[in-house]
């Protein structure tokens, strides 16, 4: 996965434009290297499912 591309799509969770985005287990280190190094990385929150794929949404408040 291209960091372009998940730059995108986290952008989109962040604006509101994407309410969610489901990451497939096979692309999900491309995935997470993107998103830890963003500033509002505490704001998403990435939901684990079965078989090792993530589901990632946007928070209005950061995590602790």
């Amino acid at each position: 996965m291209k960091e372009e591309l998940v730059t995108d799509i986290l952008n989109k969770l962040m604006t509101g434009e994407l309410s969610e985005y489901f990451v497939k287990n096979d692309e999900f280190l491309d995935f997470r290297k993107v998103l830890v190094k963003r500033q509002d990385f505490k704001h998403f929150r990435g939901i684990s499912q079965r078989g090792g794929d993530v589901l990632y949404q946007y928070l209005k408040e950061p995590r602790s």
